[in-house]
């Protein structure tokens, strides 16, 4: 039981994906989908690879690993699936947009497949976890593969905003051409950091403003 990827990303990480170095993730994956809770579903490990198609990439923003909460993850990095109250750090996300480019999330949304949809590749590191241990999936290989997606988007045609919250996407840092991408930092929006500096850091206009600096259409940060 494995998760397949998007026919428009095989070209460029299959290779990865299919490694003979995954090959203990791959193990991994089927025993814990067989054994245990695993979020998200198995047909959705891949979604923010399905909404957002290698050409289509404006900017990334890089999340840590799904949330582990039932009902909750739908592979997207910060995103809940429809009809699941944001949690603490999406609303904080949400304060800093409206703070910052006037957008109003509506009451109760949560689900970012909109932002997806319009050129936001929503990526965590890890891309599964066990149902109430968070972290669980962590060192068992998909920071290979992700690492892969990253430089994948880093060596397109296109220049991309890529957005680091926190120390776990800033050591991604070094997988990106600063010279030729936009790179967006601040603290994580978690409620144990986010007065650290991420209230006032402006990554939505700064996204926008480094997409029309590279002569690319800006994002549509509205969600509804």
């Amino acid at each position: 039981m494995l998760p397949s990827l998007p026919d428009a990303w095989r070209p460029l990480v299959e290779h990865d994906w299919l490694r003979p170095a995954l090959d203990p993730l791959r193990t991994f994956l089927t025993e814990e989908y067989t054994t245990q809770t695993v979020f998200p579903p198995v047909k959705q490990v891949f979604t923010a690879l399905q909404l957002t198609p290698p050409g289509a990439v404006k900017a990334v923003i890089l999340g840590q690993d799904p949330y582990h909460g039932a009902g909750q993850a739908h592979g997207l990095a910060f995103s809940v699936r429809p009809g699941v109250r944001p949690p603490a750090s999406l609303v904080n996300v949400f304060k800093e947009l409206k703070s910052d480019v006037g957008v109003v999330a509506p009451p109760g949304v949560g689900d970012l497949t909109p932002w997806a949809k319009h050129g936001v590749l929503l990526l965590n590191t890890v891309l599964t976890v066990r149902e109430g241990q968070p972290l669980s999936h962590r060192g068992k290989g998909w920071e290979t593969f992700t690492d892969a997606v990253i430089a994948a988007v880093g060596g397109g045609g296109e220049r991309v905003a890529f957005v680091l919250w926190g120390a776990q996407a800033q050591k991604k840092k070094g997988l990106i051409d600063t010279g030729r991408h936009a790179v967006i930092e601040s603290v994580h929006p978690s409620p144990l950091s986010v007065r650290g500096g991420f209230y006032g850091s402006k990554p939505f206009s700064k996204v926008n403003a480094a997409l029309t600096s590279f002569g690319r259409e800006e994002v549509d940060w509205r969600l509804g």
